[in-house]
């Protein structure tokens, strides 16, 4: 449906020119609600289509719902900001709903091919939008810098995916986990070359989720991509990404567990010290949410180094908490305007409580959840992920998350600090725009109020993590 409803936009766009970009944004955001709803009416269960390349389940109908979350809160906030920032072209939300299709399909990839084809077509999309205000400098570079790394982490996949085929004679992820089962089975030692194919094709994947080593494009994209294309960004691309490492490692090479815990392990203490360190002398908002980011995968690693059900349940609740928290942050964000053009520096929210207190109130519930304070979704989030460690027997994990909770804390509570003690310096435009109020306040009523009815998130997160495991 999707894949038609974008294309069908993308013929009208064609023949109605430019002035149809306002009807095109607005169809590409109920076009991404209506699959919500087809994604959310299927039948439970687990089936196989396309000979076996693409698979659907619950927990990939789980995470398909969040991506469509984020994608359809990102077109509605791009609304104002693409007409006032001369942006206004019919391509962007069309570019987005491929970017959405590609994300999709990532997720219920059954086989190396179709992880591929996934990866590339949110890729290519990704690339575009990332360099869409081609009159900026700083846009077009970090389109640029995204493309060639991002180049590069596709080489690496297509790398380990090659070498797999060549060891294993097989693409299909259910060969593959049967062909490592029945070496198992008989004592025999998995080939180095599928070890190194492994590792490549976590690396590949690694990037794509922007984990440490494999972060440094994250900074300077989400600095210099357009506000709204950096909210989609840190939210959905990163979801797909997750689910798709989680898929690819819990699946065909669960077998090879010893193999790639100690790797997955080591990329999440990584992202979540530095993430942790490297974002308290930031100034830039757009910087620190970006190294934010990285420290929040680091802890959504958590789950899937434990690689046990309650760890793929955290890290799903992890995932679909931090969506919200992500958004509403980029919502406020969107909001600092002053003298109709925008600012990034984290010394523009002073005083932020005197001249906009509900805005102000909104940066703090999701400055608090994200510093994984109670009773905020993110402590929930944190605590979900760090009790699989420990049931995983994974300690010094779960003691590197915590202290680096602590010492992230830190620049999170310096923003309420400057929100709420500091004198204001100049106030930010008015009005905020309907649907930014509305935003703010659907995703900071979620983050506070989570801890009083936690069960959709639960409950859905544990049915994605069982149907998962049931599979492999």
């Amino acid at each position: 449906f999707l894949v038609l409803a974008a294309t069908a936009l993308l013929m009208l766009g064609v023949f109605q020119g430019q002035k149809s970009t306002g009807l095109v944004l607005s169809l590409s955001a109920a076009a991404v609600l209506v699959t919500l709803v087809i994604v959310w009416l299927q039948p439970a269960g687990r089936s196989i289509a396309f000979e076996g390349l693409f698979v659907r389940d619950g927990f990939g109908s789980f995470m398909k719902g969040l991506i469509l979350v984020g994608s359809a809160v990102s077109l509605v906030m791009a609304w104002r900001y693409i007409e006032r920032e001369n942006m206004a072209r019919f391509e962007f939300p069309v570019l987005m709903l491929f970017a959405t299709v590609g994300m999709m399909m990532m997720v219920s990839a059954h086989d190396l091919i179709s992880l591929y084809i996934g990866l590339e077509l949110q890729s290519l999309s990704l690339y575009v939008i990332a360099a869409f205000r081609r009159d900026t400098i700083r846009s077009t570079e970090s389109g640029l810098k995204y493309f060639v790394l991002g180049a590069l982490s596709s080489g690496m996949l297509l790398y380990g995916s090659s070498l797999i085929y060549g060891f294993a004679g097989t693409t299909s992820f259910a060969a593959l986990a049967d062909t490592f089962q029945q070496a198992a089975q008989a004592g025999e030692v998995p080939a180095v070359g599928l070890i190194v194919g492994m590792v490549f094709l976590s690396t590949g994947l690694a990037f794509k989720v922007g984990a440490v080593p494999f972060h440094m494009w994250t900074p300077d994209v989400y600095e210099g991509a357009p506000t709204p294309v950096t909210a989609f960004f840190a939210s959905a691309p990163k979801i797909a990404a997750m689910a798709l490492f989680v898929r690819v490692l819990m699946g065909p090479f669960a077998e090879l567990a010893e193999q790639w815990q100690q790797i997955v392990v080591a990329i999440s203490m990584l992202s979540m010290i530095l993430g942790a360190l490297a974002a308290i002398s930031q100034t830039s908002i757009k910087r620190l949410m970006a190294y934010s980011s990285i420290g929040h995968v680091g802890y959504a690693l958590i789950g899937l180094a434990a690689g046990t059900e309650a760890g793929v349940r955290g890290l799903a609740i992890y995932m679909a908490i931090y969506l919200f928290m992500n958004l509403g942050t980029f919502a406020v964000i969107l909001c600092m305007r002053q003298k109709d053009r925008m600012v990034e520096n984290i010394e523009d929210l002073r005083g932020l409580s005197k001249t906009h207190p509900m805005m102000a109130l909104a940066m703090g519930i999701f400055m608090f959840s994200m510093a994984g304070i109670p009773p905020m979704a993110g402590f929930f989030s944190k605590l979900y992920v760090f009790l699989a460690a420990i049931e995983a027997e994974l300690y010094t994990l779960a003691v590197v998350g915590v202290l680096s909770s602590v010492v992230g804390a830190f620049y999170y509570l310096r923003i309420v600090k400057l929100m709420y003690f500091d004198e204001p310096t100049e106030a930010f435009d008015r009005p905020l725009g309907r649907e930014m109020n509305l935003v703010m306040g659907v995703t900071g009523a979620i983050t506070l109020l989570f801890f009083v009815f936690p069960s959709p998130i639960v409950a859905g997160a544990e049915a994605a993590a069982t149907a998962l495991l049931a599979a492999g």
